[in-house]
């Protein structure tokens, strides 16, 4: 990849997903192989006048051999650095730039049972720290082509070909052009346009309806909004991107309130392995039936993680004809794959979604109808003949979605 346009690549990431400002702290997540890019993100927080950047190295190889080798019990215990380290994050509340680039396979050969107790171990102890400094701080999330996961998408080619279609492909959905930072302001534009208006329906619930078996109902909270692309920050209210790219209007829906079944339409990398060709039956609000050609068992443990794991946390809507799903491209990555397609997300909710949310505390917004748990994850079930009507609390039907895409 030439310099020049890592460098751009960079700016747009540090400008416009974390809007870096002077004086702040700077936490980067990034795998071992993206030196080059992490080095030119750094280079951008400091000009833009970042306070000091930390960048925390990971690894496919490492971590899996990790969870292959240490023992339930040794990785189940949170050394007390890492408590002091959290403690330390609440109190700066750094910038958190995610550099995506894991391999969808790079946890093959674990035993998954394990990585469920240990997560389970682990999520309550981080749990209050985490929080405690929720919607306060700005995040990003961004991906960066590596060899494994290039080979994954494209199998047919060579690891250097891969990677440099990889590439492409990430930086053409990331809207990274000769004037990124205006053309992003253009497409936050016409998101907020459409999620103001999702918001002004005040809807009560969302039936969704495909050929495929998706016959789905999705309840609503009152005074919660869609909201889509620029956040903003608790307090501070700074602006930032979260994901990079996106293409959603999203909101969380009531927690206990969802019936029927969803198809899935992608496959869904969980936890370093695939769930393939799976369907998701609810009642009263939660899973009461999974079915997965591939990754049953995979499956039925992120369900099972915690209470809140088996119920919906946020409702995404996506047109099939997105500038993603056109790429023609499965990318086996949930930031690129939920943005190609309309989407569920079972786990956490978005407590900031509330009007008003920073007058309650966090217990608060979980009792108002916003689900708690230790996971978020997102799968895709937007196809070419989705149909979504939205039902108004007033009475009123309302065509959301025909034909997989918008009806307004």
């Amino acid at each position: 990849m030439k310099k020049s346009v890592l460098k751009k690549y960079a700016e747009l990431i540090v400008k416009v997903g974390a809007n870096v400002q002077k004086e702040q702290d700077v936490q980067i997540y990034a795998n071992v192989e993206q030196e080059d890019l992490v080095n030119y993100v750094v280079q951008y927080c400091y000009k833009q006048g970042a306070n000091y950047v930390t960048v925390n190295w990971m690894s496919d190889k490492v971590n899996n051999t990790q969870y292959k080798k240490a023992s339930v019990k040794t990785l189940s215990t949170i050394p007390e650095w890492r408590i002091e380290k959290e403690k330390y994050i609440n109190k700066t509340l750094p910038v958190a730039i995610f550099i995506e680039s894991s391999s969808p396979d790079a946890m093959k050969g674990v035993n998954q049972a394990k990585l469920a107790k240990i997560n389970k171990a682990v999520y309550p102890v981080l749990k209050p720290f985490r929080d405690e400094r929720e919607n306060k701080y700005q995040w990003v999330i961004v991906g960066a082509a590596s060899k494994e996961w290039a080979k994954k998408v494209f199998p047919e080619l060579s690891p250097k070909k891969a990677v440099e279609k990889l590439w492409e492909k990430i930086l053409e959905t990331a809207r990274c052009t000769e004037d990124p930072i205006k053309v992003w302001a253009e497409h936050n534009a016409d998101l907020e346009k459409r999620s103001s208006y999702l918001s002004s329906l005040d809807l009560d619930y969302l039936h969704y309806e495909s050929s495929n078996g998706t016959n789905f109902k999705v309840w609503l909270m009152p005074n919660v909004q869609w909201a889509a692309g620029e956040e903003h920050t608790k307090g501070t209210h700074r602006s930032f991107n979260p994901n990079l790219p996106t293409e959603e209007c999203f909101t969380s829906p009531w927690k206990g309130k969802a019936e029927g079944k969803v198809v899935s339409t992608k496959p869904l990398s969980y936890s370093g392995e695939l769930i393939e060709d799976f369907e998701i039956t609810f009642k009263n609000g939660k899973v009461i039936k999974v079915k997965a050609k591939k990754g049953q068992e995979l499956l039925e443990h992120m369900i099972a993680q915690d209470e809140g794991a088996s119920m919906l946390g946020e409702v995404a809507l996506v047109p099939y004809d997105s500038p993603i799903n056109n790429t023609g491209i499965l990318f086996y990555n949930t930031l690129f794959d939920e943005n190609a397609a309309c989407h569920l997300a079972l786990g956490h909710a978005f407590t900031h979604l509330l009007k008003d949310y920073e007058k309650y505390s966090y217990k608060e917004l979980v009792d108002y109808g916003f689900n708690d748990s230790s996971i978020h994850v997102d799968f895709m079930i937007g196809s070419k003949d989705l149909n979504i009507t939205g039902y108004t609390r007033d009475g009123k039907k309302v065509a959301i979605f025909r034909n997989g895409n918008w009806a307004f």
